[in-house]
């Protein structure tokens, strides 16, 4: 077909799904997967027989069992989902060579011109290539088109199950009907400075110039999206690693000052593992809570630190704290410490959530070390930059201990299993975590986790 030149692949609520693939009872059922066993929680994921029955993904413990009361919940597994992502990958290699894994769930194939003439037929070898290797329950949707953009919204177009070949020539109509926040890449925000500038449909936005996109974008990536719906390739600048972070939302009884403490005492170890897996150094730990907005009056707001802000009935803090470059757990718990220690100080509500960031990388080749560290002060003692090879020597060893031994092979203090457990391991957009990020022995595939606070 002409201008084909893109497959973008899509798995159907892909943590459900496997979860009905593994277990056979699961399947025609509603089903949720949660975090953790609680029914305080929500629904990272939700069946199509959930979606069909009017819930929506995220919803609440509460609301879902409220709209379907015969809903059944199940604790997430990712390296369950992990295991099953490559073996996916190795199935669809098979049949098509893959060009990037945009995520979890989300993979994107480039098309000679002799694949792309008969798009259709490949798009349904694909899809029955999966259904044999795995179980009819865990489809995909397939879209086909002469870009990315436009290969993921074909992709979306008819899911569940859907395929979809989208020509050049078939637009704007072929897409006419499509909402505005339907297509990637067009967030709340970005849709309010479209009707600002009195855009509302796609016809209205298909007719404007790149450099009206440009300006609505505040930023080149309007223009980027211009040229991606109108079938221009884009070439994009390498995605430069910026932090290594992660963040757990806290069940009620892991809010108190000392869980809450040994919850960001995990977070900053998880974060520190996966840093010294690259070159890269860190100079500064950014550790930050959010809470419920009715945990304080206007006054107390008025009065409180000014890391605090109200926004969207949440309250937040944040505290960032520099350091040296450093690649050591003990350099991010001092830092860790200190920031504990000042939320102690100032914080005036309970977290409802913990976030843990390592961030201002430097590259550890063009590093440059302080002229003027060369010399102890006191007989016996360490320099700055000795103290510093200690404990990256040290933090090395403990690696290769886990690595060798098992994730829970050694500790630096005490360590104490979170509730849903998948400490720094937990799979996000773009993030598909490695082996080494999992601090415990992994999960059979058939063990299903069925949720007994909740079920």
């Amino acid at each position: 077909m002409r201008n084909i030149s893109k497959l973008y692949l899509d798995f159907d609520s892909f943590f459900a799904t496997a979860e009905q693939h593994f277990n056979p009872a699961l399947r025609n059922r509603a089903v949720g997967v949660v975090p953790l066993d609680s029914p305080h929680t929500s629904c990272i994921a939700i069946s199509g027989q959930a979606k069909a029955r009017g819930l929506r993904s995220g919803a609440s413990v509460k609301e879902a069992r409220s709209t379907i009361p015969d809903m059944l919940f199940v604790v997430a597994r990712h390296d369950v989902y992990v295991r099953l992502h490559h073996r996916i990958l190795q199935t669809v290699e098979a049949c098509l060579p893959i060009e990037d894994v945009r995520s979890i769930d989300e993979l994107v194939c480039h098309l000679l011109p002799a694949q792309a003439a008969d798009g259709a037929a490949l798009g349904e070898r694909i899809k029955r290539a999966l259904s044999q290797q795995f179980s009819e329950v865990l489809t995909c949707s397939i879209g086909m088109a002469s870009t990315e953009l436009l290969a993921k919204i074909a992709a979306e177009r008819y899911k569940p199950d859907g395929l979809c070949v989208l020509c050049d020539e078939d637009l704007p109509e072929a897409l006419a009907d499509l909402p505005l926040r339907k297509l990637p890449g067009i967030s709340d925000g970005i849709e309010r400075r479209l009707n600002l500038a009195n855009i509302h449909t796609f016809e209205e936005l298909w007719r404007l110039g790149p450099t009206q996109c440009r300006t609505i974008w505040h930023n080149i990536e309007g223009e980027r999206f211009w040229n991606e719906l109108h079938g221009k390739t884009v070439e994009r600048p390498e995605t430069q690693k910026r932090m290594f972070g992660h963040s757990r939302i806290l069940p009620g009884d892991w809010r108190s000052k000392e869980k809450v403490a040994m919850c960001a005492r995990q977070l900053c170890l998880s974060a520190a593992r996966r840093l010294r897996r690259t070159q890269w150094r860190a100079t500064k730990l950014s550790l930050s809570f959010k809470g419920d907005g009715a945990s304080l009056s206007t006054h107390d707001l008025s009065m409180h630190n000014k890391s605090t802000r109200k926004n969207n009935n949440k309250l937040r803090w944040k505290e960032e704290l520099p350091f040296a470059p450093a690649r050591d757990d003990h350099t991010f718990l001092q830092a860790l410490s200190q920031g504990l220690t000042r939320s102690e100080e100032s914080l005036t509500f309970k977290p409802r959530s913990v976030h843990v960031t390592l961030h201002g990388l430097v590259d550890t080749a063009s590093m440059t070390h302080d002229l003027f560290d060369t010399h102890t002060t006191e007989a016996g003692s360490r320099t700055p930059e000795q103290e510093r090879l200690k404990w990256e020597q040290l933090s090395d060893v403990m690696d290769s201990l886990r690595a060798n031994f098992g994730p829970q092979a050694i500790s630096l203090g005490p360590r104490e299993e979170m509730p849903g457990g998948y400490v720094g391991a937990k799979i996000a957009f773009g993030r598909i975590p490695d082996d080494a990020d999992f601090d415990q022995a992994p999960v059979a595939d058939e063990d299903t986790q069925f949720c007994l606070n909740i079920n």
